[in-house]
């Protein structure tokens, strides 16, 4: 059984009817992602979010290409599956290749093996930390 009901095209009032055939004109495609039918139950929510995603992943001085590769790397950072998937799928459309993709999920998995690393370090130096070391790195800051 479904947690959240899709609200589909047919079933949708007119302010999600209207999100709909932005996202469909938008997109150049005959349909509407799950995603987007999941939102629609709060269609204020649906709305604001899709003005957001066009405004945000539109067209700007960081090519669309890039734009999804980043949503793909964050996506896999936060292990949003749906996301993965679904930006993959829009990056090869815009020319991602097989090759991009793996370099790209090499260099996630570096940032966050290093991102945990730095972490760790930082946080184990400052349980370490000294009252007099804490005192010059106060005046330092």
């Amino acid at each position: 059984m479904a947690v959240v009901t899709h609200i589909e095209y047919e079933d949708a009032n007119e302010v999600v009817r209207g999100v709909y055939e932005d996202i469909m004109e938008t997109r150049k495609t005959d349909s509407v992602n799950n995603f987007w039918k999941v939102l629609a139950f709060d269609s204020e929510l649906l709305r604001t979010t899709w003005n957001e995603t066009k405004s945000v992943m539109g067209s700007g001085e960081i090519d669309s290409l890039v734009k999804e590769m980043i949503y793909i790397a964050v996506s896999v950072t936060n292990s949003c599956n749906y996301c993965i998937n679904s930006h993959i799928a829009s990056a090869r459309t815009k020319g991602m290749s097989g090759q991009m993709l793996s370099e790209l999920m090499a260099v996630t998995a570096l940032a966050n093996k290093n991102n945990a690393l730095a972490t760790v370090s930082y946080t184990h130096l400052r349980a370490h930390e000294t009252r007099h070391d804490l005192v010059c790195r106060l005046l330092l800051e």
